[in-house]
């Protein structure tokens, strides 16, 4: 098996090292095949009430996942790798809570040194503020979930037009 880790690799679980990504940043890459349908790494954080969610989503902090009705997960902790996972427009990956935990999970086969990204799900609020990097053939242009793909492209030919 050839190993996904380098020079650069700032930090690894089982699944998954992290080092430079072409999209942004840092990004997470496979170590190993993954089969799909695998839970690639465990999106870990501090458990927060909904009061205090909204105060960090005031402050900026993107990292932040919704639990239930009363309770967020702040992702924003040194202790998370997983906070270093870009944003595609087509993910291989998807999150998914379960329970008082967030997982993100294979939606496809990913080959070894492959980039684990998922869809961060940002609605319209803003979105000019979060140009996307992806390189994916459909890329809406901005980090926005699938389902405001159109609407944002649409948005982008209008004001190409005036």
């Amino acid at each position: 098996m050839q190993s996904a880790l380098n020079s650069s690799t700032v930090a690894e679980t089982a699944l998954v090292c992290f080092h430079p990504s072409a999209i942004h940043g840092l990004g997470g890459f496979a170590k190993a095949d993954i089969v799909a349908g695998t839970r690639a790494i465990e999106y870990i954080g501090e458990k927060i009430t909904k009061a205090e969610s909204l105060r960090r989503c005031e402050s900026h902090n993107e990292y932040i996942f919704s639990l239930d009705e009363t309770h967020d997960l702040d992702g924003n902790v040194p202790w998370n790798p997983a906070r270093f996972l870009n944003h595609s427009c087509d993910p291989n990956c998807e999150a998914e809570p379960d329970g008082e935990r967030v997982w993100i999970v294979a939606r496809r086969d990913i080959r070894a040194g492959e980039e684990i990204t998922f869809d961060y799900g940002y609605d319209l609020e803003d979105y000019r503020e979060h140009p996307c990097r992806c390189g994916a053939k459909a890329c809406a242009g901005y980090i926005v979930a699938e389902e405001f793909f159109e609407h944002v492209k649409w948005q982008g030919n209008m004001r190409r037009r005036t």
